[in-house]
């Protein structure tokens, strides 16, 4: 029976499936957790939101995002901290990001205490679902997108937002392989590569295809213009050491600015590390390694975290990275990452926000 919670409309499920779920042996984003939030915009206006059991969703074939792509999406993630508690890690970079993506797609923006009185409530609900640190996390997906029903080359007045929730592992189990792609390109300057936009993961489904088949994991971008300079590969921002300066493709509006980079680079700023956010070129990367000089390269992303990168394929020859154990700064990042994000060492930027 729907019950009321602050002003948030809650209809719980009558038995949860977690006694269902293994924690101990979690895919990546195929198990989900008992319920969702949903939030409507109608008539210039957001509607009474609901948290109501995760299910499916009812939509007319010709609802406009099915056709001309008006859909973002966020990733995030919560956590348990020393005490069990739950936590989430830099909710209000992800709000501003999605009102940023959601500007770009010409849709309306989220009020902030719609979304964060949301997620707060809808993780609170389902916080048993949340793993252990040594198990994992629990992604969370906001996903936003238009729901008139027309056909029509045109911004829709209407829009749904769901957040939806899922115990997961880690994304990489081993250290990632990446294909450098001169054939394919992921954005242009004066597009929507810095939009977390469906459409962006759409247009890389091809490549990624092309790269497994290639035996690599994933696709290392290389700018539209020059097919020179490294941009970020599929699911995560990179990162290379090259003798002891931490070098990162720096944002130009055609990367997407990573929650997780972001903190990267200030945790390795404030703790001494030189780094370096500038353009940078598969040549260069090339010639570093052909000198000795490439030390370390490694992806960070919400469901990456910090992630080792082992190889990088380009122009048909491979450049095999140093074994992770030798990663000073990646491990160094990942280890830090993990105490912040458990309490096990004191959060000096505020990042860290208790449920």
């Amino acid at each position: 029976m729907a019950s009321q919670s602050g002003t948030i409309s809650l209809e719980k499920v009558t038995q949860s499936r977690l006694q269902s779920v293994d924690m101990d042996n979690l895919p990546f984003g195929r198990i989900f957790s008992d319920h969702m939030f949903i939030a409507h915009y109608q008539d210039g206006a957001w509607l009474a939101p609901e948290i109501v059991p995760y299910g499916k969703l009812s939509f007319a074939p010709s609802m406009i995002s099915l056709h001309y792509g008006q859909s973002i999406f966020e990733g995030m993630k919560a956590y348990r901290d020393l005490n069990g508690a739950p936590v989430l890690f830099r909710p209000d970079a992800n709000f501003q990001r999605l009102n940023r993506s959601a500007e770009r797609m010409c849709m309306p923006a989220i009020p902030e205490a719609l979304f964060m009185d949301g997620l707060r409530e809808l993780i609170q609900l389902d916080k048993d679902w949340i793993p252990t640190m040594a198990q994992g996390s629990l992604y969370i997906r906001p996903v936003y997108f238009a729901a008139d029903e027309a056909v029509g080359v045109r911004a829709s007045e209407s829009y749904v937002l769901a957040i939806i929730t899922a115990p997961v592992g880690k994304y990489y189990s081993e250290p990632v392989s990446l294909l450098a792609s001169r054939e394919f390109a992921r954005a242009a300057v004066g597009g929507v590569g810095a939009a977390k936009t469906a459409g962006n993961y759409a247009a890389s489904l091809f490549p990624d295809k092309v790269a497994k088949q290639m035996g690599y994991n994933n696709v290392l971008w290389l700018d539209a213009k020059e097919n020179r300079y490294i941009e970020e590969c599929g699911t995560m921002n990179i990162f290379f050491v090259i003798d002891e300066v931490v070098v990162v493709p720096m944002l130009t509006g055609t990367i997407l600015p990573g929650v997780t980079r972001n903190a990267c680079i200030r945790l390795l700023k404030d703790n001494g590390f030189k780094v370096e956010e500038r353009p940078v070129s598969i040549y260069e990367i090339a010639e570093a390694y052909n000198e000795g000089r490439l030390r370390e390269a490694f992806g960070t992303g919400t469901a990456a975290t910090v992630s080792p990168i082992g190889r990088i394929g380009f122009s048909g020859r491979d450049m095999l990275l140093p074994p992770v154990e030798k990663y000073k700064v990646g491990n160094w990042l990942l280890k830090t990452m993990k105490a912040l994000q458990s309490g096990e060492i004191e959060d000096p930027y505020g990042w860290i926000q208790h449920i």
